[in-house]
């Protein structure tokens, strides 16, 4: 097929699907109280990290994902950084990550002074692969009294985050009996899931604990922001001491027992989210609608598969999908190059993060699936306002 023949065909089933002419990726959307919130948290003086409307957004996440506590943050990076201190990563370990992820993930686990370790991922849910990893662990490690131990490096490997890729949620129960096996903590990179469910089960919520961003293309937004949600009281109380500068609660005093992080959510920004929590079923609505329309319209044009959700797990369609065929994922580019020029916001996928220069040195499993991903994905107009 020529490329031109199917940028054309592209354009012509994402405008058949939305029925504009220009689109951008993702744009948020602020159709609920966000101003008359806005407005009474300015009319409180609370607009730090201290005030109501940080309670009443922390309140309607745990009331929306079914976890027990909420600890909303600065984004969502801050959340992973936490989730890992507060789980025992530290110096010298390893965390097993997908190579297919923002570069966040990653980050995260290098403010620890951890090492990524990279894994391949499912060509069905592009994440983390539970089969694989099991496969992968047995023969790169060894598990003594509890603790896994990478065979080649010596260091502990001691934890390992799942990603749930533009929504679609990963294997949970796989990847929690992978953990087990392995004397692994399981922390679900949930940044870009908020509103997906995984058999029944709100993601984030299967892990030790779970990160969500709020950053402003997510499904949801707070400007900037992020939230870390768990079952566990104690882990709860321990996020909380570490994102409020590890801070003794005292009227007057300022004690601080250990090293801590400015991480808390601004009052001013939990305002937005919280009237963006009231529109969350709405918005997740019109993605699924939006998903259903580009099902239609992509019908029948040749090159291109429109990713769909696995069948244990309800997704948010945070971003929509393309995957070139595997015989023309050389013209990626090309075809993102000619749907941009077209007026609609297209994409690729991350660069895999072991080509990324601070972590061409760091362990890796063989990447083929997560190589081919990345040579296939395109993201195409995906706001919630499409619809």
């Amino acid at each position: 097929m020529k490329t031109e023949l199917l940028v054309s065909a592209i354009n012509a089933a994402i405008l058949s699907a939305i029925e504009v002419h220009t689109a951008t990726l993702h744009a948020p959307t602020f159709n609920g109280k966000e101003l008359a919130y806005l407005q009474e948290c300015i009319e409180s003086t609370y607009v730090s990290s201290v005030g109501a409307m940080v309670t009443d957004f922390e309140e309607a996440i745990s009331r929306y994902t079914g976890a027990k506590y909420v600890v909303a943050v600065v984004n969502g990076t801050a959340a992973l950084h936490l989730s890992l201190l507060a789980n025992g990563v530290g110096a010298g370990d390893e965390v097993l990550i997908p190579a297919l992820s923002f570069v966040a993930t990653a980050n995260a686990v290098s403010y620890c002074g951890a090492t990524p370790h990279f894994v391949d991922v499912d060509l069905r849910r592009m994440t983390v692969s539970a089969e694989f990893l099991d496969e992968y662990l047995e023969s790169i490690s060894t598990v003594n009294n509890g603790i896994c131990i990478n065979n080649a490096t010596g260091s502990v490997i001691r934890a390992m985050i799942p990603m749930h890729t533009f929504g679609h949620p990963a294997d949970l129960d796989g990847l929690q009996r992978v953990a087990q096996k392995y004397g692994l903590v399981m922390i679900e990179d949930a940044a870009e899931s908020l509103g997906s469910w995984y058999k029944g089960r709100h993601t984030g919520t299967v892990g030790k604990c779970g990160a969500l961003s709020f950053n402003g293309n997510k499904i949801i937004t707070t400007g900037g922001g992020g939230a870390v949600i768990t079952d566990d009281e104690n882990l709860a109380q321990k996020l909380k001491h570490l994102s409020t500068t590890a801070k003794i609660a005292h009227q007057w005093k300022y004690v601080h027992d250990e090293i801590g992080y400015n991480y808390r959510m601004p009052n001013v920004n939990a305002a937005i989210g919280k009237a963006q929590m009231e529109q969350l079923p709405g918005f997740i609505s019109n993605k699924r609608e939006l998903f259903n329309r580009y099902r239609q319209s992509f019908d029948g044009v040749d090159g291109v598969t429109l990713f769909a959700e696995s069948p244990d797990s309800c997704s948010n369609y945070w971003l929509q999908t393309l995957l070139l065929d595997k015989s023309i994922s050389d013209k990626r580019d090309q075809v993102i190059e000619g749907i941009n020029l077209f007026g609609f916001h297209a994409r690729p996928a991350w660069s895999l993060l072991n080509r990324m220069k601070p972590y061409a040195l760091c362990p890796a499993s063989d990447l083929e699936n997560s190589i081919e991903l990345e040579s296939r994905i395109i993201n195409i107009p995906s706001s919630s306002s499409l619809i």
